[in-house]
């Protein structure tokens, strides 16, 4: 029989909290550490590969060499899983993984995980983890950033997902949601019933804001090495130059702000990023005869809040984009964003007309209606750029830290709210 003194030792143990992911994942490294500060939770991460941490080439980015110039394992606990390696389907990027069973069930002394949260659910890992938690009878958290954009009409297929869906919510205890889309998507395949925590998707908002700041004093450098004049506005698309992206769509948006044929805009267009399509957007920019458009290429994250200070909008052109984090990033330095409505975050974060504009995705008149309306006037857009900066500072790790500890609070029992 347990003693009040057990008892008392027991309610202020830690909880103890598996994290699954794939690999380490820059915008969530900060996260994790603050998460570990937390002294009633005890974290610890497990990833399947390494590859981001070595450096690696990204095929979104054109096959651009990419290794992440911020820490992305530091500050707390983490481990990766051996992979099994005579998998011929095996890529660097999505290896399988053995020994998940092994670490939740405890090893060396440590008592069994508490709970087991997995990022995403469909691949091999995350199902064997799953499995695995069931069958140590762990509760089980899920997240994804998936909306019902993404839904599959065909009905034999969404037959077959309902069904995986079913016995996904048999082997699960709760979802951390991401926003609002997210939170939909989980109630129309796990039920109205089913437990949901938000979660909300964030960035480290206190460093993109002073690295925002520290870029002011040298935003006329920046300036003079990407050749802008100065007094013209300049619109910033920063991500990968991916189909998808809709780069394409900005160009064409922007060609429409010509005053008269053969004339320039007014602002500069400046285009951040690599990918398969810098070739056909650099052909169709050179066609134009303009001097107003710039390509600056990758550049790593510590390199973003300079052209976010320089930028008078940032606009974000994509469809089906699950949530897009770059926008929180901008939203940190005060400025106006442009979103299409196949953005992911647009319903938690961008309304149109007050953080700047939401078009239609596709509708390249719309965006350039909604370039014109944002840079109407210095004062519009300035103006557009303080709430964005109010309304991401609700979007932060501190919001991210009650979700958890409210769901952590809810499946185990051992941690207050």
């Amino acid at each position: 029989m347990t003693s009040p003194a057990q008892r008392d030792e027991t309610q202020r143990s830690p909880v103890r909290v598996a994290y699954l992911v794939s690999h380490p994942i820059q915008y969530q490294a900060p996260l994790l550490r603050r998460i570990a500060r937390e002294p009633d939770i005890d974290l610890t991460v497990f990833y399947g590969s390494d590859f981001s941490v070595k450096g690696y080439k990204d095929a979104g980015f054109g096959g651009v060499s990419v290794k992440w110039d911020v820490p992305l394992v530091e500050g707390y606990k983490h481990e990766f899983l051996p992979v099994i390696r005579d998998n011929a389907t095996v890529t660097p990027t999505t290896p399988m993984n053995r020994g998940i069973f092994s670490r939740l069930r405890g090893r060396n002394g440590q008592p069994p995980f508490d709970l087991l949260w997995v990022h995403g659910y469909a691949s091999v890992n995350s199902l064997h983890a799953i499995v695995a938690a069931k069958a140590l009878g762990i509760p089980v958290l899920l997240r994804s950033d998936s909306w019902l954009g993404d839904r599959e009409r065909s009905g034999i297929t969404l037959a077959a997902k309902q069904l995986f869906f079913r016995a996904l919510a048999s082997m699960s205890d709760g979802v951390l949601t991401v926003g609002k889309l997210n939170a939909e998507y989980w109630r129309y395949y796990m039920g109205d019933d089913f437990p949901l925590f938000l979660l909300p998707y964030a960035v480290d908002n206190d460093w993109f804001r002073q690295k925002s700041l520290d870029a002011i004093p040298r935003r006329e450098e920046l300036r003079q090495e990407l050749g802008l004049e100065p007094g013209r506005p300049v619109i910033l698309f920063a991500s990968k130059l991916q189909n998808r992206k809709r780069a394409d769509d900005l160009l064409e948006a922007y060609k429409l702000l010509s005053p008269a044929p053969g004339v320039e805009p007014h602002p500069y267009l400046v285009i951040v990023g690599d990918g398969e399509q810098r070739e056909l957007l650099e052909r169709l920019a050179k066609e134009t005869g303009w001097n107003s458009i710039r390509f600056c290429g990758f550049r790593n994250q510590s390199e973003l809040p300079r052209f976010f200070d320089l930028c008078s909008v940032f606009v974000l052109p994509a469809r089906h984009e699950p949530w897009g984090l770059i926008v929180n990033e901008v939203m940190n330095a005060a400025r106006a964003v442009i979103v299409s409505d196949e953005i992911g975050c647009q319903p938690d974060l961008i309304t149109d007309g007050v953080e700047g504009a939401v078009f239609h995705a596709g509708d390249v008149p719309g965006l350039a209606d909604a370039l014109r309306r944002t840079l109407a006037s210095p004062e519009v857009s300035d103006e557009m750029g303080r709430r964005a900066l109010a309304r991401i500072e609700t979007c932060d790790f501190e919001a991210d830290i009650r979700g958890l500890r409210s769901a952590l609070a809810a499946l185990t029992k051992k941690i207050t709210a």
